[in-house]
């Protein structure tokens, strides 16, 4: 599939090649990297604030037709002293900075070179806008969306389970939350009530959640005492919306991508084969052979 790149000065647009299953689309992908980088909020930038790094994968083959397949991040959760977290991707830090601190011609170079690939937009802050509300920033195709929420309850039963992660000893809990059954382990010597995404409630820091087997999993893997880095939010103009009309948004765009893009005033992509040759079926819509992370947004 060819690619369709326009200019650095307004934005690169990569068509990425589809996801093939028995011979029919599973997955398309759009790829949009804007050479700026908002201008942010600082929510908090304090002395003692925790700083937890994890490595974040999910099935997008649920269905079980090829094995193995899997996206992957960073993330990372701040914490600060006075209860305020946010859960982002620290690849998409990483890229703000280079972006920050490069010339244009070096980030043309640079994705030409791949070295400037996007994570997860997925963006959880609790305690926020105050305490006992969980607010979401999230992106679809070139949209930023926001939600805010009661930050939710987890109704969880310990179990005997114990497992080492960094030298902690951590103790086993489950859980169904949204669709999902989670199985986490969380280290009492950590003594916050937190945990990656959404997860909280476990007297000590969850250390690892996987979701469903594996479908979801979390797993910490640094720790950072007395982080310097501000916990922040993007100052831009977001979509407001619920949580259920996010996922709503956020599958017409997986299950049709390009349309998506065109629709919102994203301009017009070109979608060829190898040869040169239009693609007839590449605005038909698709079903995606996985599901989101909560499973319940259609049954509202």
């Amino acid at each position: 599939m060819r690619k369709q790149i326009l200019p650095i000065a307004s934005l690169v647009i990569a068509v990425l090649l589809p996801s093939i299953v028995s011979g029919k689309v599973s997955r398309r992908k759009i790829s949009i990297f804007r050479p700026e980088v908002p201008e942010s909020t600082v929510l908090s930038q304090k002395e003692g604030t925790l700083e937890f790094t994890y490595d974040y994968s999910f099935s997008v083959d649920s269905v079980g037709a090829v094995d193995g397949a899997r996206e992957e991040d960073k993330m990372i959760l701040q914490i600060a002293p006075d209860g305020l977290s946010k859960f982002t991707s620290l690849t998409n830090l990483t890229v703000d900075s280079i972006t920050l601190n490069t010339t244009p011609e070096q980030r043309t170079q640079a994705i030409v070179e791949g070295k400037m690939k996007q994570g997860d937009f997925m963006n959880v802050f609790k305690n926020y806008p105050a305490a006992g509300r969980l607010t979401v920033a999230d992106k679809v195709c070139d949209d930023w969306f926001r939600y805010e929420e009661e930050t939710p309850d987890f109704d969880w039963e310990l179990t005997d389970s114990v497992k080492t992660i960094l030298g902690y000893e951590c103790k086993g809990a489950i859980c169904t939350f949204r669709g999902r059954e989670w199985t986490v382990f969380y280290a009492e010597d950590i003594p916050v009530m937190e945990g990656p995404w959404k997860l909280h409630g476990l007297p000590g820091l969850i250390m690892e959640a996987k979701a469903d087997g594996d479908r979801y999993s979390f797993v910490c893997i640094g720790i950072k005492n007395n982080s310097l880095r501000p916990i922040t939010l993007y100052d831009i103009p977001y979509n407001k919306t619920s949580r259920q009309k996010f996922y709503d948004t956020k599958h017409r765009f997986d299950i049709n991508p390009y349309a998506y893009f065109e629709a919102t005033g994203g301009g017009k992509v070109t979608v060829s084969d190898e040869n040169g040759n239009p693609i007839p079926d590449a605005y038909d819509p698709i079903e995606i052979p996985f599901e989101y992370i909560e499973r319940d947004w259609r049954d509202k």
